[in-house]
Parts: structure tokens; sequence; C-alpha cells
């Protein structure tokens, strides 16, 4: 049992874990060493050489000494408080010989790349490098995230999508926060909003966050192809490698798919996850993503229907030892909690090939998915029917069985005339048949008609009349 503090703590968590935060990593800063040719930041001695056609947004932290800079015909620099750049003619004992620094940062990257963003659950985990795991698809930012570009840092990138907008909840730039689109296609149309937003789609800012408890998809599906390109995929040793929804590449670690009811809390059950087990020094190097995604239903091999899952992705860095044991003990504390969390069932799969541990989400998968395949048969029955495809016969016009019991004579129908069906020489007329008395005569029980031979049955009476069972 939880004590005190360990519920407040737990509760506190589940509070501040409303929203995703994805913060932009690449930046064009001055400081920032990787954006310079040589591997450092120019000083006195040097010659900082921007290119001549770039166009970018560079952001300067603090003051520098250079011998010369050659500016780029279009680009601006943004000052921090106190910062600014002095050329001077004498030498920087401190700088060695000199030379020229190209910068490089102006190349717009792009929005749809995962390795570009970080992914936190507050702005608080974000400051202190709690970063969270995700598939391809969720790391670059959905219509629900807000966005972070740092507050001390100015960046380049183009936001070019598949589809007609690219939408998020908000978007913070420069330590300022926009949640409106009209006050951010302000900003996207001032100087520095065109320098640093290389954009072929709109940005949308204002959609409103997820507010289904359960979770909501990310919606970034339809730039899967686009998010792919981006990412190199790393050779596997495991056996049988895992393809995450929303994952560009195979993986070797575990999956654990959770079939849920409206009782379902996402941002709950993930805190439960890790306060109950992250915490846990043998799972310290573990990675665990968990999202809503919507999973491709079978039924004798054919898709029937997509159904709503939550994915738990665990990856342990490929010796998946870990990460199955952490598989585990999440489907096992499924079985033994799932009930107070609206948690129905949960699937096991591994890269090692072993499973089995699921709880009943096999059984209930074929059954939804027999109903469902039985429920598209008779929907499409009831369209080709009231569009004259497929014609249904009525009642009244399905024939009615009669049986007509009578005395040497063979059977037939009420309503119409006797059918004599198709002539045969043998049967034809009595004066056919060899004249042989004993053989048709009454005594025998044979009578010859023109209708062909009867037999006749003793039982009857010569009188009887006719009836209709």
């Amino acid at each position: 049992m939880l004590r005190t503090a360990d519920m407040l703590l737990l509760f506190c968590l589940v509070g501040s874990a409303s929203a995703l935060y994805k913060q932009w990593i690449p930046d064009t800063n001055y400081e920032n060493k990787t954006n310079w040719d040589k591997g450092s930041v120019p000083c006195g001695n040097d010659i900082a050489q921007f290119p001549a056609q770039s166009s970018v947004s560079v952001y300067v932290e603090t003051m520098h000494s250079v011998r010369e800079m050659r500016l780029p015909v279009n680009g601006e620099f943004i000052f921090n408080s106190g910062a600014g750049f002095s050329v001077v003619d004498v030498e920087d004992p401190g700088c060695g010989e000199g030379v020229t620094a190209q910068f490089k940062g102006s190349a717009p990257l792009q929005w749809f790349n995962p390795a570009l963003w970080q992914v936190a659950a507050t702005l608080d985990d974000m400051q202190k490098e709690r970063f969270l795991f995700s598939v391809h698809e969720e790391s670059v930012p959905c219509w629900y995230d807000d966005v972070i570009f740092k507050a001390r840092s100015s960046f380049r990138v183009d936001a070019t999508s598949s589809q007609s907008s690219i939408d998020v909840k908000t978007v913070s730039v420069l330590g300022q926060t926009f949640s409106s689109r009209s006050e951010f296609e302000r900003y996207l149309s001032s100087r520095s909003g065109r320098l640093q937003f290389h954009r072929n789609t709109p940005i949308n800012v204002g959609k409103s966050g997820c507010g289904d408890p359960t979770g909501c998809d990310c919606g970034n599906s339809v730039n899967k192809d686009r998010i792919c390109s981006t990412v190199t995929c790393s050779s596997l040793t495991c056996e049988q490698p895992l393809n995450p929804v929303g994952h560009c590449c195979g993986m070797c670690g575990a999956i654990v798919t959770i079939q849920y009811t409206n009782g379902f809390n996402l941002e709950t059950y993930r805190q439960r996850i890790l306060y109950q087990f992250l915490t846990q020094e043998q799972y310290q190097s573990v990675q665990l993503g968990m999202s809503k995604v919507s999973k491709p239903q079978r039924l004798l091999g054919f898709v029937v229907f997509s159904k709503a899952v939550i994915q738990v992705v665990i990856d342990d860095g490929g010796t998946s030892t870990q990460s199955e044991a952490l598989a585990l003990d999440i489907v096992k504390d499924a079985r033994n909690q799932g009930a107070n969390y609206g948690i129905l069932g949960a699937e096991l799969q591994t890269s090692s090939g072993g499973g089995g541990e699921g709880v009943d989400v096999m059984v209930i998968g074929i059954v939804f998915g027999a109903l469902a395949f039985m429920a598209i048969v008779i929907v499409l029955v009831i369209v080709l029917v009231r569009k004259g495809v497929v014609r249904m016969p009525s009642l009244s016009s399905l024939p009615t069985p009669s049986i007509r019991f009578r005395k040497n004579h063979v059977v037939g129908s009420l309503d119409g005339p006797l059918d004599q069906g198709f002539d045969n020489p043998m049967f034809d007329t009595p004066t056919m048949m060899p004249a042989i008395p004993q053989l048709y005569g009454a005594d025998n029980g044979i009578s010859l008609t023109q209708t062909g031979v009867h037999f006749v049955n003793p039982a009857y009476d010569e009188h009887e009349t006719d009836f209709t069972a």
C-alpha cells in the first residue's frame, strides 16, 4: 500500500502530465561550436564568415572579438542583453594564429525529422532533461502538442508537410508563447519569422489539447514517408525484430498491447508505470514509450477493422533482457490491477520470440473480429438488396408442398394437370407389353394403365376417397 507522501507525489505527476512538450534541438546560435566548420567559435585573431547567399537568423549570447566579419546579403543578429561584437587589430595571444571560420548552420533542417526533437511530459522535465522515448511518428509534434524553440536561441526549420497544414496546440519562440493563429501569423510575417521558418506549409496554432482521457492518435501517419526518409535504421541481432505502430525501423525489445475501457486514463497509467517500475534499479537503462495507436484487427488473414489500443514500446538498447522482463511485469500487473485502471487485457510480443503472457486479449480480438465480419456481411447483403443487385424471394412465391395419395394412380398436384414426364418406350401403352396374364393379372397386385405400371396397395379400399396430407 502506498504511503501518503507517495500518493501525493503520484497525484502531482498525473496533474502535471496532461500535455506533451516537444522542443526543437538544433539552433543557429553564434556560441554553438557545431555551427562552425572549424569546430570552435571564432576568437580575436579569426575571420568570422557567413555564406553570402545564406538567409539566417543568428542569436548572440555574449560579447565576442574578431579580426574580421563577413556578413550575408540577407540575415540578422538577435542580441541578448550585453551581447555584441568588437573588431580589434591587436593580436589575441590566447586565440592562436588565426583562421577563417565558416558558419555552416544556415541550411534549414526538416520539421519532420524525429531526431531533431526532444519530448517531455512537463516543462520542468524538459529543463531537467528528463525526456520521454517515443516512436518516430510521435517524436515529431502532434496536433495536440506544445512546441518549444529555446528562449535564448534562433533556428532555421523547413516546415514542409504532406498535409495542407501543420497543426499544433502552441508554439514558443524566443520566450514568447503563441496560442492563437492570428498572433503567430503576424510573427511569421516578421523578418525573424521569415528567416526562422522556411514554410511551404502553413503552421496553425490554437488547437485544443487532447480532450480524451484515454489518449489521442498523433495524426502524423500521413507524413510517415517523409519522417522515415530522415531515419537511418541500424542492424539488429535479435531473432524476431518487432515493428511498433508509428516506428520506421524494426527494433529489439518488447511491445505490450493494452485493451482498455472508457474508464482508462492514459496519463494516470503512464505515471503508474513510471512510478511502479521505471524507478527500479534494474530498469534504469530501459526506454519506454506509451501512446494510443490504431492497430489493424485480422480475421482469417484479412484486415477486418482497426481498433484503438494502447501501445507500450520497451527498448533496452538491443539486449532485450531487461525490456522483456519489464514487459512481463507490466502484463502481470495488468492481470492483477488492470480492472482498477480500466484495462481489459494485455498482449505481449518480444523480439526473442517469446510471449504467451496475454490476458485473454487474443480471444477477445478473435471474437470481436468474427462479430465484425458477420456484421459486414449482413450490411453488404442489405445494401445489395436495396440497390436491386440481389433479389430476395417473397414468402408467397415459395411453393407449398402437398401430398396426395391415390389408389392405382400416380401422385399429382391439386392445382394443375398431372405431369406426364417424358415418354418411355418401355412403358408406352398396354399393347406394347408382352401378353403374360399371370404376370399382370389382378391377383398379382399389379395394374397396367395408360399412365404406366403401378403396384396396387391392398391396404386401400377400392372406393376410398382422395385426401391431402
